[in-house]
């Protein structure tokens, strides 16, 4: 390749290219355009290649390449427009003379190991976009952001993104100096303390900003209300105090809105209904008071709503029946009071619903979101009563009576004495016959739920348990999809195979039903890993989008924290792989099969046959906790551990009993060793497929765009959840209520920076 010395453009993008960039490269004297991004190239870059002073686009961007920047770099390449080497292994600092580098338009250096000082940029008129996230720049010190002053050059600056570092200090005044063009700015996770500058208001094209996680304190400035141009505002994990400023309802294009985790007070303002278009609102874990405003409501578009950890009273108001598509909603921790509107049963789009730790009192809606104990949390409420028995609250007494009981209390006082009397003789005869206890079975209360349904009944809606409706074999029973006749209801039924003790203990386990809810789009392994399904035709379903994965993610999460933490007597699942998670019609996930399923009691772990299927066993090889092996009881953290491992197979799309994975090489090794560098290398290709067609992305800057970085991040919060779960060592593994938190944010995430619509979310 060195002897085409006329070749101008070298184009090898996204193919499976390893080893080191060969030194002949440099003989190219005219080459102008040099893309090798999405490789696996490692090595250090030739010195000669970046001496090509006719290069104006290079872009090794998401390799293993190592080494660092030159130092005369500036000067080599005079004529550099565009310069990436995001997602790769380069150290050292940023080379001042690459200030010399007047022409350039992109910079990305993202996602390496850079330190030190970022140099000043002051000659770069034509600078648009800069980003240095992910990297170990600055020492926490006032100078760090020094370079931001020589960035009021760049006439053309859109997109300024420095998260993840170590810059330390103030933001400093000129930032109100910066080019109006300026869309995104990122400062988020820095060491970053002080106010927020009063000339921010001058940047009036600004869409996101993002100053998660730092020290910034006080108030914030009414100013940001002149930034109408805002889609997303987070300033959450910080120490700003004072009231919500009315004034970002100016911002009506807000689409997420975090305000949490900070020391805020006052009220939520009514002006918040002005927020058309906010899809997530998030002011938990400050010290705002007040009631909801009525105007709240207004914000029909709205997600997610959390307002956890306050100090709210009053009732929930009538008018947020109008947000319709609202999904989840905690209202966590407060001192709401009054009775739970039954306008909550008819919002069809709620998945998740907090009001734990609240003073909510009367009857418990029955349908709805109030149908999932695992989505419905109500904790802390002494007074509420009715709901469904899986609540395990209180039978509510009626009041219509009350008055007329008080009239005639006197004149029942006399006839209650004498029944007393009587009642006393009786008490002492019953408990004369009782004296020998006898053993009785426990019943269950499947029995009151669910009314018993004759063979001839699943027979003739089964077609006879047809071989054609047939949809599985599993150790213990084949389950039939039927359809029973009196309503049409599809269900699905388990016919078991009573041979053998351990047949008969799985029967009592499964609740001694046989009928179930039909899953109509079959298991997460059979999505996953296309296997073929009756309800298709007997073909591979369609695979499930990346959405969808966070989707069935957190609904798998929020059922393990309902076992785990929401139960009277928490229950360990034992045995959670994905046949074992269920997808119904609208793409819902149900986590199933509780044969292996133990009640976590501090009693008597050792009635085994009465609490397990199998005996000895305790989950499937793959997924079951290393700890389980070396005779350790079951634990909450060990369906951690099993969820883990379900995580990683979910985004890489490979099963823990791969070939590949032998000895100690393992699933969570393979991901653990890859992060973040190889982070899509690593990462199901239907997924990275999918991810293409958002965007019929075939030009040279592929997967390097600043959305296209944004996804990679998530994808590598995802794997680092997995990663963290799947540990070896149990207490070092996330709880799951925090594992279902996280990935609500990271899908919020994908919301708001617009990288999935809306629609996409179920699929």
């Amino acid at each position: 390749m060195g002897n085409l010395s006329s070749l101008e453009w070298l184009h090898l993008t996204r193919n499976n290219f390893g080893g080191s960039i060969p030194p002949v490269l440099c003989h190219l004297s005219k080459l102008q355009v040099f893309y090798v991004g999405g490789n696996k190239l490692s090595g250090p870059i030739p010195t000669g290649v970046l001496n090509l002073s006719s290069l104006t686009n290079f872009d090794v961007g998401a390799n293993q390449i190592r080494g660092s920047l030159p130092a005369d770099i500036g000067f080599t390449l005079p004529n550099l427009r565009f310069f990436s080497i995001v997602m790769n292994l380069f150290e050292g600092q940023v080379p001042p003379s690459i200030s010399n580098c007047t022409k350039l338009e992109i910079l990305q250096l993202g996602m390496n190991k850079l330190s030190g000082r970022v140099p000043s940029l002051e000659n770069m008129h034509e600078l648009q976009m800069f980003t240095t996230f992910t990297n170990q720049l600055g020492h926490g010190k006032p100078e760090d952001l020094n370079f931001i002053c020589s960035l009021t050059n760049a006439a053309k600056l859109k997109i300024l993104a420095i998260s993840h570092n170590s810059f330390g200090g103030v933001l400093p005044n000129c930032l109100g100096n910066l080019s109006t063009t300026l869309t995104i700015f990122d400062v988020s996770r820095n060491l970053l303390y002080g106010e927020i500058p009063k000339h921010i208001e001058n940047l009036v094209n600004l869409q996101v900003l993002d100053m998660f996680e730092n020290k910034f304190s006080g108030t914030i400035p009414s100013s940001l209300g002149n930034l109408t141009k805002l889609t997303v505002l987070i300033l959450a994990w910080s120490n700003y105090h004072g009231q919500i400023p009315s004034t970002l309802s100016n911002c009506q294009f807000l689409n997420m809105l975090d305000l949490s985790s900070n020391n805020l007070s006052g009220i939520l303002p009514m002006e918040v209904g002005k927020l058309i278009f906010l899809t997530a609102l998030d002011i938990s874990k400050n010290m705002l008071g007040g009631e909801i405003p009525n105007t709240l409501g207004d914000c029909v578009t709205l997600l997610s709503l959390r307002m956890g950890g306050n100090y709210f009273h009053g009732s929930i108001p009538q008018s947020m029946r109008s947000l319709r598509g609202i999904e989840e909603i905690d209202l966590s921790h407060n001192n709401f009071s009054g009775e739970i509107p039954q306008f909550l049963e008819v919002l069809h789009s709620l998945k998740v619903l907090d009001l734990s730790y609240n003073n909510f009192e009367g009857m418990l809606p029955h349908a709805g979101v109030f149908e999932n104990a695992s989505a419905t949390s109500i904790t802390g409420n002494a007074k509420l009563c009715g709901g469904l028995p899986k609540f395990q609250l209180p039978k509510c007494i009626s009041n219509s009576s009350k008055s007329k009981k008080v009239h005639v209390l006197r004149l029942y006082a006399i006839v209650i004495c004498g029944v007393l009397g009587i009642a006393l003789v009786l008490a002492i005869v019953y408990l004369y016959w009782q004296k020998k206890p006898v053993q009785e079975p426990i019943s269950s209360s499947i029995d009151v739920l669910c009314p018993n349904v004759s063979y001839r009944t699943l027979l003739k809606a089964t077609d006879g348990f047809s071989s054609t409706n047939l949809v599985g074999v599993g150790s213990f029973g084949s389950v039939y999809r039927g359809v029973l006749e009196n309503n049409g209801t599809i269900v699905a039924v388990k016919v078991l195979h009573l041979v053998g003790r351990s047949a008969l203990e799985s029967f009592t386990v499964e609740c001694e039903a046989i009928v179930y809810d039909f899953m109509e789009n079959g298991s997460l392994e059979q999505r996953l890993h296309q296997k073929a399904m009756p309800s298709y035709g007997n073909k591979p379903p369609k695979n499930v989008n990346f959405i969808q994965r966070i989707n069935i993610a957190i609904d798998v999460a929020s059922a393990l924290d309902y076992l785990h933490h929401q139960c009277h007597i928490p229950i360990i699942h034992c045995d959670l792989k994905p046949s074992n998670v269920l997808l119904d019609a609208q793409m819902v996930a149900h986590v199933g099969d509780f044969g292996l399923a133990k009640f976590l009691i501090g009693s008597s772990l050792d009635t085994v046959a009465n609490q397990m299927s199998s005996m000895g066993l305790r989950g499937t090889i793959g997924y079951a906790p290393p700890e389980y092996a070396m005779g350790c009881t079951v634990s909450r953290e060990g369906d951690v551990y099993s969820y883990g491992i379900l995580l990683l197979e979910m985004f890489t799309g490979l099963s823990p009993t791969n070939d590949k994975f032998r000895e100690n090489f393992t699933l969570h090794s393979f991901v653990a060793a890859a992060l973040p560098e190889q982070v899509l290398e690593i990462t199901d290709h239907t997924l990275l497929r999918e991810r293409e067609s958002h965007f019929n992305a075939n030009g040279p800057q592929h997967w390097l765009t600043e959305s296209d970085v944004m996804f990679q991040e998530c994808l590598v919060m995802v794997y680092n959840i997995g990663v963290t779960c799947s540990n070896e060592v149990p207490g070092s593994r996330m709880s799951i209520s925090n594992v279902a938190s996280q990935l609500q944010k990271i899908r919020q995430k994908l919301f708001a920076l617009g990288l999935y619509e809306q629609d996409e979310y179920r699929g």
